[in-house]
């Protein structure tokens, strides 16, 4: 399995940003599909995950900022986030959970600044 991660970028505090993620190779139902990220010097945190059913959750810093989405028959997950705040600023990764197993995406940088 292979995860190829996109759609980082510079943006603007209060400004919206959408990442995809995009899993090829053998992938079997059941699995759980999450973005995380990491900054310097920090332990990667979860920011959401959603199930193979579309049932979501969010980090309490980014809930109501932000939408996990999945396309089951594109092997395809979005992360939608809003209002952006400098603190949001990291190295987002995705990963897909499948039996047991986790596998990364390379993970995009999102910086918000001015």
């Amino acid at each position: 399995v292979q995860l190829q991660a996109s759609g980082g970028g510079l943006v603007q505090p209060g400004g919206s940003l959408r990442l995809s993620c995009a899993a090829s190779g053998k992938i079997f139902g059941g699995n759980v599909m999450g973005w995380y990220r990491q900054t310097p010097g920090q332990q990667r945190e979860l920011v959401a995950d959603i199930l193979n059913n579309g049932a979501a959750n969010y980090a309490d810093s980014v809930k109501g900022r932000s939408t996990i989405a999945r396309d089951n028959a594109k092997s395809t997950m979005y992360l939608q986030m809003s209002n952006l705040k400098p603190e949001d600023t990291a190295v987002y990764y995705c990963k897909l959970s499948n039996r047991g197993i986790d596998f990364w995406g390379q993970g995009t940088q999102v910086t918000v600044s001015s």
